[in-house]
């Protein structure tokens, strides 16, 4: 991961600092922002092999890469843009889209584009926030002619496969730190995987894709909704089965060599949420049996076995040394 901050900088080289930032962490652009003088910002770049992300905090600007810009040799990428904070809007091929939180979009570096970001509220110099996907051309399995489709078209983030993929890659972003170098690639084929199943849903093209990157799709939909319903009692693999409309047969080869089931993920993500309420000093109202029914676990003998099995002590035990500190 590369973390810089223009902050560390006098003021008067931070802008220019961010320029070149941009051209060797993406792609060579003009940048106008009305903040030169003083440009604060800061960028979190992780490079997971094949996908490049990035968390890029800055003063409202403009960013233009005009047809001049770019050359024969310049690598061929896709740039998948979430805005976390600020509105604007984005250009390409006589097309332009809203830029906001509630979407994504897709600009091909290699041709011109441009986007105006501002930030929100009654702030005008507020910083705005985005996160980033550089995608080589050559690794998304989607027809270019048909990706074209979609260059500053909004791409939903708040709903199916563009909702996973937003959580997923924030979740990378936030904390890097809980990732072991060995799951880099794993973390990329799966990013890449979501990349894909959100852009061909969007083109109704999903059938398309290949099996792998369907396969770890519905994986991850699976996941997902195992983490929604965690404090159901009712939430079985033959539950997830049907949600899906999977025969219990498929559900459980669609994890044969995850390392995992689904009932592995059902207990584990109660036990995790069993263990942060444990510690949770406004909880402590609460009964240990009342933390495990909160958690899913509806016969409290149970609960404390299978705590105590992963962890190596009771839920007690756990809720006493959390208060020590």
């Amino acid at each position: 991961m590369t973390s810089v901050d223009t902050a560390w900088l006098p003021p008067a080289e931070r802008f220019d600092f961010w320029q070149d930032l941009v051209a060797r962490q993406s792609t060579t652009a003009t940048i106008r922002s009305a903040y030169t003088d003083d440009f604060t910002a800061s960028a979190r770049v992780l490079d997971l092999g094949t996908l490049r992300l990035g968390v890029w905090r800055y003063p409202p600007l403009e960013l233009i890469r005009s047809a001049r810009m770019i050359d024969s040799g310049d690598p061929e990428l896709y740039h998948l843009a979430l805005p976390l904070s600020g509105r604007g809007v984005v250009t390409q091929q006589r097309r332009e889209a809203p830029l906001d939180p509630s979407a994504f979009t897709l600009v091909d570096t290699v041709r011109p584009h441009g986007s105006r970001l501002r930030a929100d509220g009654a702030t005008p110099s507020a910083a705005v926030e985005t996160l980033t996907v550089l995608v080589p051309h050559r690794a998304l399995p989607v027809a270019p002619h048909r990706l074209a489709e979609l260059f500053a078209a909004g791409i939903p983030a708040r709903t199916g496969m563009g909702a996973l993929l937003a959580a997923f890659l924030r979740r990378i972003v936030a904390h890097p730190e809980q990732y072991a170098t060995a799951d880099v690639p794993h973390l990329d084929r799966i990013a890449l995987d979501l990349i894909a199943g959100a852009l061909a849903g969007r083109l109704d093209v999903t059938r398309e894709l290949p099996v792998d990157t369907r396969v770890t799709g519905l994986r991850v939909r699976v996941a997902a909704f195992v983490r929604r319903h965690l404090t159901d009692p009712g939430l079985s693999p033959a539950a997830v089965a049907a949600a899906h409309h999977l025969s219990l047969r498929s559900l459980h080869r669609l994890f044969e060599g995850t390392g995992t089931t689904v009932g592995g993920l059902i207990r584990a993500g109660r036990l995790e949420r069993a263990a942060r309420d444990l510690a949770d000093p406004a909880l402590r109202r609460l009964t240990v049996a009342q933390i495990g029914a909160r958690c899913g676990f509806t016969h409290p003998a149970h609960f404390s076995r299978a705590f105590r099995s992963a962890y190596g002590w009771s839920p007690g035990e756990h809720r006493q040394r959390a208060a020590r500190g």
